[in-house]
């Protein structure tokens, strides 16, 4: 999809996941019935993949095999507006770059 591969079943730290693309650290995760009453332990699994710089997304069975296309132009947006792995430095770093003091040496 856009270019980008996903591996099923991967293992990331001591969990398993359904779907992830290492390229741009996107995990898909899909959802049964049984994640209703899972909650806790879905968010502290969330946190520790978000720990690791991956973005989670979580479908329902449900919305998988009946909004096929919405799922899928949910997990292709997320793609292509993946973030930069060296994002733009924020206002105050460059305030800083540009106080900071100047090398004499000359480009060549």
């Amino acid at each position: 999809m856009a270019g980008y591969k996903f591996k099923r079943q991967a293992i990331i730290g001591s969990y398993i996941v359904d779907f992830v693309c290492f390229e741009a650290q996107l995990v898909i995760e899909a959802d049964g019935g049984q994640h209703i009453k899972q909650t806790v332990d879905d968010k502290r699994r969330t946190a520790l993949l978000e720990s690791k710089g991956f973005r989670v997304i979580r479908f329902w069975n449900d919305e998988i095999l009946f909004e096929t296309q919405n799922v899928l132009r949910e997990i292709h947006d997320r793609l292509i507006n993946t973030p930069s792995p060296q994002p733009s430095p924020s206002r105050r770093e460059r305030e800083q770059n540009r106080s900071a003091p100047r090398s004499n040496k000359k480009r060549t």
